[in-house]
């Protein structure tokens, strides 16, 4: 499958037309998503939108490539297996936490390409959603191994795990009316953090590895 983008001379107009692409397939999907909308909101023009990434499904690609090169990165790509698995796991959920409060279309986005079955969907699970769970699920296993965790089965952990930490950020504005607050203001977003890694301690953590 093509790459998303070709090589620039000028990055930084082809990273503003990433950024406002991203707003827009996350808003309108890639179907409703218009190239003159894009390129109005990156100061562009649609001529250098056509340019940098060819056409609207190759932006689309390229946005999400973007996206996802920013999680492989950020979040699961070297992992310190030198330190404890709790250890581990606490700095892998902060850095998944910290790379969805940042990037805030994530969740729309993927669910967007699940519920359409596209073939970007196929490479999204086959290049990045698989080896996330995986080293998840990895480092569940060593816990487990090493006595810290309890005994429970690692993959569906893991889904807990996903699920209890990217629906926060894709139900923020529905639990924010119910809370009566902005659930997505730092304040709010550290106190959320905490209590995800204290309920995970106290879920996961053998008796005695709590008192320590």
């Amino acid at each position: 499958m093509k790459r998303g983008r070709k090589k620039v001379s000028n990055p930084p107009t082809a990273r503003r037309i990433l950024a406002a692409a991203e707003h827009q397939f996350a808003a309108q999907g890639m179907a409703g998503a218009r190239t003159e909308e894009i390129a109005s909101a990156a100061h562009a023009n649609k001529a250098m939108l056509y340019y940098y990434f060819g056409n609207k499904r190759r932006l689309h690609r390229a946005v999400l490539e973007n996206l996802f090169r920013q999680l492989r990165t950020g979040v699961y790509d070297s992992p310190r297996k030198q330190v404890s698995p709790r250890k581990r796991l606490r700095e892998f959920i902060t850095a998944y936490f910290d790379f969805l409060a940042s990037h805030p279309n994530y969740p729309r986005l993927v669910h967007r390409e699940a519920m359409e079955a596209t073939k970007e969907f196929d490479w999204i699970v086959s290049q990045f959603l698989r080896p996330f769970h995986k080293q998840l699920v990895q480092t569940l296993e060593a816990g487990i191994t090493a006595g810290e965790f309890r005994h429970i089965d690692p993959h569906y952990t893991a889904f807990t795990i996903m699920g209890m930490t990217t629906s926060y950020f894709a139900a923020a504005p529905i639990f924010g009316r119910v809370a009566g607050r902005d659930l997505l203001a730092p304040e709010a977003l550290a106190e959320r953090k905490l209590a995800l890694l204290d309920f995970l301690d106290h879920g996961l953590l053998r008796i005695q590895e709590r008192r320590r």
